[in-house]
């Protein structure tokens, strides 16, 4: 029977964010400036006769969460959640959810969008001047890098992030 062999040895950093991303904007805005200005010196690379952008998007999430709160005592009533996979779905969801007078009174209480207890996810596909591929994955609370062999690459993905307060 054949065994596996070990062909990489792929790692994963993260670093914990001390104040969370304060809304899926904000979080969507930092990963745009990454793949706008690529600080993380990506480089584009050729597959099945494509060429691919050094930064592209990967894998996105967002979880919207919407309290029902008694106006009169304060207490929690409900919650209904809702995910999407771009923050236009994300939107519209807080909104549909926000806005639904029905699901409220079902519920019995004014609905509140509660960010504290959403989630976001927005991960960033990358290809090193080295030909390695990693992604670096983006949360309210962390930052990721996955599958990277060089630790180079985690030296520039956090002098970057040194340089934005967001990150601390």
């Amino acid at each position: 029977m054949a065994d596996f062999v070990q062909k990489a040895n792929v790692k994963r950093s993260v670093r914990t964010i001390t104040t969370p991303i304060a809304s899926v904007a904000a979080l969507n805005t930092l990963v745009q400036n990454v793949i706008d200005t690529n600080p993380f010196n990506c480089v584009d690379h050729v597959s099945a006769g494509v060429t691919i952008p050094g930064v592209v998007r990967g894998t996105q999430s967002f979880g919207v969460n919407v309290l029902y709160e008694n106006p009169t005592t304060l207490k929690s009533m409900g919650t209904s959640t809702a995910k999407a996979s771009s923050v236009a779905g994300y939107t519209a969801a807080a909104a549909a959810l926000v806005g639904n007078t029905a699901l409220a009174t079902a519920i019995g209480g004014t609905a509140i969008e509660n960010t504290e207890a959403e989630g976001y996810s927005m991960t960033l596909k990358c290809h090193d001047a080295n030909g390695e591929d990693y992604s670096v994955t983006f949360t309210r609370k962390t930052i990721s890098i996955s599958s990277y062999e060089d630790a180079a690459i985690v030296t520039r993905v956090d002098t970057w992030a040194d340089t934005k307060p967001a990150f601390a």
